[in-house]
């Protein structure tokens, strides 16, 4: 039976070719695709809202979806144009001595 002697260099070069190795297969996963169309509940969950107000948005027009045999469906690309055209420009607010009067 043979001995063999690993020095602190083998394992360095081990250790440099193991992160090598985990960086390349975690650079190289494709990103998880998004789906072109969303359930109800899968929506909700995006937007954070309830039941009631995805009926709103769709009763009101601000949503677009399609019903397929009771399932009602929606495209991500609309959701993302609602929410772009409903997006609210940041105002700055200089400071105002004023405010410091009482």
């Amino acid at each position: 039976m043979a001995i063999e002697v690993i020095t602190r260099e083998d394992l360095n070069e081990f250790r440099t070719l193991l992160l090598a190795d985990l960086n390349e297969m975690f650079n190289s996963t494709k990103p998880q695709q998004q789906k072109q169309w969303l359930k109800s509940t899968e929506v909700r969950k995006l937007l954070n809202i309830s039941p009631g107000t995805l009926q709103n948005l769709r009763v009101n027009g601000t949503l677009t979806y399609t019903k397929v045999g009771g399932i009602i469906y929606y495209a991500y690309s609309d959701l993302l144009k609602v929410l772009e055209e409903n997006k609210v420009e940041a105002t700055v607010t200089l400071f105002n001595p004023k405010w410091l009067v009482r």
